[in-house]
């Protein structure tokens, strides 16, 4: 049985908490099947809000980017960050405009970065976003040199603080409006990797 994060003030689901999981093995499936995250984090008082290719390790998530990123910089310095993917799995369209929804599993993982310095972790992390991305491709490429190294920053995130929050199912109208002549049902979406384009 997969053992669950407990929910802190920054991670309890309130909206429709009925949706909410905790679970370990939920919420490291949701982070494993996404491409993308948004990191939002604040500066000067100032809040961003930036997507970027991710990885995790066990329970880390690994960010990178150029040294100079204003997000990394932010992160090295000490500055929390929320972490979300969100995976979209259908339209949900009721018969009232009120009711129409999406069919969802997201993830928020609430923490602060700490640098990744030492060079065989550093090479790690980067090795798995690039198989997070596309799997057996590491092997079929030309590894970081010295100096691509130094140009990047690779900042380790723990999972500590984290939920997920899932939609399923079909639209939930009101009881009067089940009678309505309007079309009502779920339309699945799916990410699909296409032929490749050789270059």
């Amino acid at each position: 049985m997969s053992h669950a994060f407990v929910p802190t003030h920054r991670t309890q689901v309130r909206r429709v908490a009925q949706r909410a999981t905790y679970l370990r093995d939920d919420i490291l499936g949701i982070l494993d099947a996404g491409l993308v995250c948004h990191v939002g984090f604040v500066v000067d008082g100032h809040p961003f809000v930036i997507p970027t290719a991710y990885a995790r390790i066990d329970d880390k998530l690994y960010l990178h980017g150029a040294v100079a990123s204003r997000m990394l910089r932010a992160m090295r310095d000490g500055a929390p960050v929320c972490i979300n993917v969100t995976l979209l799995d259908g339209l949900v369209l009721a018969r009232s405009a009120f009711h129409h929804s999406m069919n969802y599993r997201s993830v928020v993982v609430v923490g602060t970065g700490i640098e990744v310095t030492e060079p065989a972790e550093k090479v790690a992390a980067l090795r798995a976003l690039v198989e997070h991305v596309s799997p057996g491709r590491w092997n079929q490429t030309r590894k970081p040199n010295r100096k691509e190294l130094e140009a990047t920053a690779v900042l380790r995130v723990p999972i500590e603080e984290a939920s997920a929050k899932v939609r399923s199912g079909g639209p939930i109208d009101d009881a009067a409006d089940y009678a309505l002549p309007y079309w009502a049902g779920q339309i699945p979406l799916t990410l699909v990797r296409g032929e490749p384009i050789p270059d």
